[in-house]
């Protein structure tokens, strides 16, 4: 046991505006509960006044300091993909990365997210109506949430996005490995949110950085059930609005719990404890 306790093992966070995230302690207590001393470091781009395009400069040290890998936060998600070596099944399906293995001098990008959406959506919402879903947001993270939602039985779906064209090409991509959904990028949001049973929020507004509702309150009706993905504030604006109009609600917990689940995995090959880490997320969370 004295001899596991010394072992090091050092990961990150590349992203921009984390430094209220929960990933570094998360990791390092279930690395301590299993005799690793685990070092998990946030790379803010903010903080080191970096942008996307400094991926390989942050990547080549992540390496150099001997990472066993790192987490890719907004707004690098699919920016990354241009830096790795090889990408696993789920990461190429859906063009987006959230954690990157560096072993034998090669980079192996993951995709953790679209598993930790499905199983936090599996345990808190499990008798959702699976009709037809509104989804705001086409990035990296929306990505992952329409992917699980499409895994889990969604008939329907409609993606919208500030950026018209990223919601297109999310729905085509969908299309073609869900050809038996419906899926489509949405041009009437309270057209759609009126024939919809639920609502999947994929975008940062409700973050501190990012305050505020992703869209009006007066859309939001008792029948829907609202997902999120934002975890900090862990009672986003959105969240507290629904509940207050009647709709069940998920929290972007699950998803912060399970995806660093997955990563923990990749990043050490050891099995994590989910009910270990989802204790001490609330715990953290209170």
């Amino acid at each position: 046991m004295t001899e596991t306790l010394v072992r090091p093992l050092k990961a990150g966070l590349i992203g921009a505006g984390i430094q209220a995230s929960l990933t570094p302690a998360m990791h390092m207590a279930e690395g301590a509960a299993q005799g690793l001393r685990y070092v998990y470091e946030l790379i803010d781009l903010r903080e080191i006044d970096a942008t996307e395009n400094d991926l390989p400069r942050l990547l080549a040290d992540a390496e150099r300091q001997g990472f066993a890998g790192v987490n890719i936060t907004h707004p690098c998600k699919q920016a990354v993909i241009a830096h790795l070596d090889d990408l696993a099944p789920d990461a190429q399906r859906l063009g987006a990365v959230n954690t990157v293995v560096l072993k034998g001098g090669r980079r192996h990008g993951h995709n953790t997210d679209w598993w930790g959406f499905a199983e936090g959506f599996r345990r808190g919402l499990p008798d959702a109506d699976l009709s037809f879903a509104v989804q705001l947001g086409a990035g990296g993270a929306g990505v992952a949430t329409a992917y699980a939602a499409l895994s889990l039985g969604l008939k329907r779906l409609a993606v919208f996005d500030r950026e018209p064209e990223r919601a297109q090409s999310l729905a085509e991509m969908l299309t073609a490995l869900f050809p038996e959904a419906d899926i489509s990028a949405g041009t009437d949001l309270a057209a759609a949110m009126r024939s919809a049973s639920g609502l999947i929020h994929a975008t940062p507004t409700g973050m501190a950085n990012y305050p505020g509702l992703p869209l009006d309150g007066d859309l939001l009706d008792p029948r829907h059930w609202v997902a999120e993905i934002v975890y900090f504030p862990l009672e986003t604006a959105l969240l507290k609005e629904a509940r207050r109009r009647g709709c069940r609600t998920l929290d972007g917990g699950g998803m912060a719990v399970f995806q660093a689940v997955g990563a923990f995995r990749l990043f050490t090959g050891l099995e994590p404890d989910a009910a270990r880490m989802l204790n001490h997320f609330k715990a953290m969370t209170g």
